[in-house]
């Protein structure tokens, strides 16, 4: 909904010969913020298509998008992913740099949030980690029951970020029936670990994708030869980890050390 209205915000605008810089100024924003908004990385705000209706013209058909608008929970690159983490049955998640996002406690999430580059204003990292933590809901969820694999490598897990209460968090899920948690250290590391991470989801009708993300940018993909790529490295990943117990001894020492 942030791009169509977005889309028609600049149709409208270019119709009409009112440049991006005036728009912006009218509306008070700068015009990159006016770009982003046309491109649907920020949502239109109700007094830039108000401002816009005008200068364009355009007789109330901007204006009446704002009873279509919504937050959108999440970023633009990920909203297909978190769709498809919803609807998935078995989830295999290898993360190197960072605990995977079902399984971070509010405050490490938090620490990554605020971080955030570029900065995002307050309402936005608060709605951020609203959402975040709303989707470890699938966790617990039963009908149908989802099957869990995180491995996590050992860089991860060191961290100025990760304090004991997420390191008692991972122990804590790890403790769940449908949730298995593996670690795998500096020592057993494999170079295709160091690439980034990747996500493998199955939904109920055994559809099958492969997810993975880079600093500028993220892939969803279907394609049986990308899946098939994934599914191997994400097995060697997994082959080289600690086991479930190794894996929850080596948090535990982590606990443990002063």
């Amino acid at each position: 909904m942030w791009r169509f209205i977005g889309n028609q915000l600049k149709r409208w605008r270019t119709k009409a010969n009112v440049s991006r810089e005036e728009l912006a100024a009218a509306s008070n924003y700068s015009p990159d913020t006016i770009k982003a908004m046309e491109q649907g990385v920020r949502m239109p705000t109700a007094r830039v298509l108000d401002v816009a209706d005008e200068l364009c013209g355009a007789e109330g058909m901007l204006s009446a998008a704002k009873d279509y608008l919504s937050r959108e929970k999440f970023p633009p690159r990920a909203q297909e992913f978190m769709e498809r983490e919803r609807e998935a049955i078995s989830l295999w998640w290898f993360e190197v740099t960072h605990i995977p996002g079902l399984l971070q406690t509010k405050e490490y999430a938090r620490a990554l949030i605020e971080n955030h580059v570029p900065v995002l204003d307050e309402e936005t990292v608060e709605e951020r980690i609203a959402a975040r933590l709303e989707r470890q809901s699938v966790l617990a969820k039963r009908k149908p029951p989802v099957a869990f694999s995180f491995v996590v490598y050992e860089a991860a897990l060191r961290t100025p970020l990760v304090n004991s209460e997420q390191l008692q968090h991972l122990l804590k899920t790890s403790c769940l029936p449908n949730v298995a948690l593996q670690v795998l250290p500096f020592e057993r590391v494999v170079a295709s670990a160091l690439m980034g991470p990747i996500v493998l989801l199955v939904n109920r009708d055994h559809e099958r994708f492969a997810y993975t993300e880079g600093q500028l940018g993220s892939h969803l993909s279907a394609d049986p030869a990308v899946v098939s790529r994934a599914t191997e490295r994400l097995s060697m990943i997994r082959a080289e980890a600690l086991s479930p117990d190794e894996s929850t001894r080596f948090i535990e020492r982590m606990v443990d050390q002063p």
